[in-house]
């Protein structure tokens, strides 16, 4: 739906192959998977994939439409960042779609850096990084 609500959606795809292999992709290799619900419905998400032993790269940030502009996106956005730190690493990645307008505001407003651009299936894509303190 966070995708649907902004026209980013590639509809499903083995792109999504890691939603059914959280634990393996995530968890087990040396990120993490965070969910927000809210009264039983999924509102917010966000995770961490190792990239190598310093850079870790954010992936799968979305906030249910209904919930846009009410801070969730922040919440998780800083929840990653904390952990990412708590792993070691010392650098964050991550890209957006140029339609991912609200997105885009959250990493500059974060200290995301524009490190780049590329095409993902019909998609223009922002890549973004950040340097923390590991």
């Amino acid at each position: 739906l966070a995708l649907e609500s902004v026209g980013a959606h590639m509809g499903r795809g083995p792109w999504d192959a890691d939603l059914d292999r959280i634990e393996k992709e995530y968890l087990e290799d040396g990120g993490e998977f965070l969910v927000g619900h809210l009264d039983g419905k999924i509102i917010a998400m966000g995770a961490l994939k190792r990239t190598d032993s310093k850079w870790v790269e954010i992936k799968r940030m979305r906030v249910h439409p209904d919930f846009h502009r009410l801070g969730f996106g922040q919440l998780i956005l800083r929840a990653l960042e904390d952990r990412a730190e708590e792993l070691g690493y010392s650098h964050l990645h991550l890209d957006t779609t140029v339609q991912q307008i609200a997105a885009q505001g959250l990493y500059d407003e974060n200290g995301y850096k524009r490190s780049g651009s590329k095409k993902i299936g019909e998609f223009s894509v922002i890549v973004y990084e950040k340097e923390i303190n590991a």
